[in-house]
């Protein structure tokens, strides 16, 4: 998910209007990040520049940082030698991927000098320099040392040396036969390695588009057939097409579990259904989105792993108990036995001799077949016969008991597993701070201190049907309460995932009967927004509210119902998101 040569030369294209303006500020917010507003076309453009391994980058940003009170001494350096520098220039390399950001700047003596300034994106090689006009290092974010490289010093005094580039042709200016004479001179492969091979500048991301826009599957390149080069060099061209002339599609991945996977100067269609594509007006925007919400996304799984760890290690601990205790009720099935053979002493208790180990009797329950007997040889036969008795009423209580807790047991798992579930699908941090409310309330995580004051909750989710019906859909368990038992009217029809943890639904009617196309929609809602979201021919009940029952002292989003109808449905991302309000 790195940043490729072509990527960047949209970057490039996206960053040239601010050529001719003026550095009005310099910030570094973190030991390997550089943020440059640039004063241009009348207002102010902050560039982002990182030179961190996992997040190397360069691009107009709009997010918000906070800076050290203290600047860091490369942030000073800088500030001293760009501070009100005017941008000259911003070049390119090929599709290298390397920006040069060349300025203009006085000096300490008052004369005009050209600097340079060098964003490196080269995964954990990334870094930004600063050279004078004659090449030579002024200063660099990260200083290799002799240590650190053999190949490549940077150090403040030696001359800055640019990475050695290979022979692959450039996908914006290779004819189609300098594209055919490169591709069969790598070594045959998969085509999409050839292509990486054979392009400077692309990503395998991208290679495996180009391969899938000319070929059902992968193909060795030397299995091309002549119809399968001209269908690759053809979208080549067209994706050049745009390159060229600044329409690139961007794009960002984003996986069945909200993460986010990747992204793109191109369309990507490769994955279907697996993926999400979301598409972006320009670079800036498509990096901001991807970097800013994998940072949150990764904050929110830290901030949810206790969580996780907590509902896990619940489940299985109800998981086990309810093994013992379900053991222990078979055993209760034999109770009838038990008051049997205390009946069948009594009946001979005169032919039963006190100190007998074993006696075989007519049981007169089953057509007079000899059953055998175990005696207490400490006990008179009236004292054996008690004592079946007393195990009998022992088994008759125990049965009921676990039962109960079997039952209790049952639904607690129930409950666990629908929190598990809204837990993993929450995509905000608020939706996990509730969800940590609600545990805290059910006793399951200590609150510590006094509880804080509860800001403004999150509404639910809301939909519009494509006949204009509102829908909601509830986040948690207790929003499901509240969506169902308070908010919805007797007439609203409420739809929830058949025996699977999800969100309750609620169409709401204004007394007036729902088109079979918007239950279909609501249905799809509820599947999406469940245990089940990856799955197909999800089942899915529905019934009006006033046949929805919450039983007395139950958990949070636990109800029952009667009167309901069941829909199967594929659960649709794309349909939630044109629904969405």
């Amino acid at each position: 998910m790195a940043i490729d040569g072509a990527f960047l030369y949209a970057i490039k294209n996206e960053l040239s209007q601010l050529i001719g303006g003026r550095v009005d500020k310099i910030a570094q917010p973190s030991r390997e990040e550089l943020i440059i507003t640039i004063r241009a076309s009348g207002g102010n453009k902050k560039v982002i520049m990182s030179a961190s391994a996992n997040t190397a980058r360069v691009h107009l940003t709009t997010a918000t940082v906070e800076n050290p009170k203290v600047p860091p001494m490369f942030c000073m350096l800088m500030r001293k030698h760009l501070g009100s520098a005017k941008l000259l220039g911003i070049r390119q390399d090929g599709l290298e991927r390397i920006l040069y950001f060349d300025f203009e700047a006085m000096n300490e003596i008052g004369d005009m000098v050209t600097l340079t300034l060098a964003v490196e994106i080269m995964g954990r090689y990334s870094n930004i320099i600063l050279m004078n006009s004659e090449g030579r290092v002024i200063d660099s974010i990260k200083r290799v040392d002799a240590e650190m490289s053999r190949e490549r010093l940077i150090l403040p005094g030696i001359r800055y040396e640019y990475p050695q580039r290979d022979d692959r042709i450039s996908i914006l200016t290779a004819t189609k036969e300098e594209i055919r004479e490169k591709l069969y001179s790598v070594r045959n492969d998969d085509l999409a390695k050839c292509l990486v091979r054979t392009f400077e500048g692309i990503a395998p991301l991208f290679a495996r588009e180009c391969v899938y826009n000319c070929h059902d599957g992968d193909i060795l390149r030397d299995d091309m057939t002549d119809g399968i080069f001209d269908r690759l060099v053809e979208y080549i061209f067209t994706v050049r097409e745009k390159m060229l002339g600044g329409k690139n599609d961007f794009t960002v991945l984003i996986d069945k579990d909200n993460a986010l996977k990747d992204f793109s100067f191109a369309d990507i269609k490769q994955y279907g259904e697996l993926m999400t594509v979301r598409h972006f007006e320009t670079a800036g925007e498509t990096l901001d989105y991807f970097y800013s919400e994998r940072d949150n996304f990764s904050r929110m799984k830290q901030r949810s792993a206790d969580m996780l760890k907590l509902l896990a290690n619940t489940s299985e601990r109800i998981s086990r108990k309810l093994a013992i205790q379900k053991s222990e009720l078979m055993e209760c099935a034999k109770k009838d036995e038990l008051k049997m053979k205390g009946d069948l002493i009594n009946a001979n208790i005169y032919r039963i001799e006190k100190g007998v180990e074993n006696i075989e009797l007519e049981n007169y329950y089953d057509d007079n077949k000899p059953v055998k007997i175990k005696m207490d040889t400490r006990l008179s036969p009236s004292q054996n016969a008690q004592k079946y008795y007393a195990e009998y009423r022992k088994a008759v209580t125990a049965e009921k008991m676990l039962s109960d807790l079997i039952s209790k047991g049952e639904q607690e798992l129930v409950y666990i597993d629908s929190v598990f579930d809204a837990l993993t699908r929450s995509v905000t941090e608020a939706e996990i701070l509730e969800l940590r409310e609600e545990l805290t309330e059910q006793g399951y995580i200590r609150r510590r201190g006094a509880k804080q004051k509860s800001g403004k909750s999150l509404p639910p989710l809301e939909f519009t049907s494509s006949d204009g019906y509102r829908i909601l859909v509830g986040r948690n368990n207790r929003q499901n309460d509240t969506l169902t038992l308070k908010t919805a009217d007797k007439t609203d029809i409420w739809l929830h995932t058949k025996d699977i943890p999800g969100s309750h639904v609620i169409i709401f009617t204004g007394g007036t009967i729902p088109p079979d196309e918007t239950i279909r929609e609501a249905a799809v809602l509820a599947a999406y927004h469940s245990k089940a979201k990856t799955s197909a021919q999800v089942p899915v009940d529905y019934v009006e509210v006033r046949y929805v029952k919450k039983p007395s002292g139950s958990k949070p989003g636990m109800v029952i119902f009667t009167n309901n109808r069941t829909l199967y449905v594929t659960p649709d991302g794309e349909l939630a998101e044109r629904l969405k309000k």
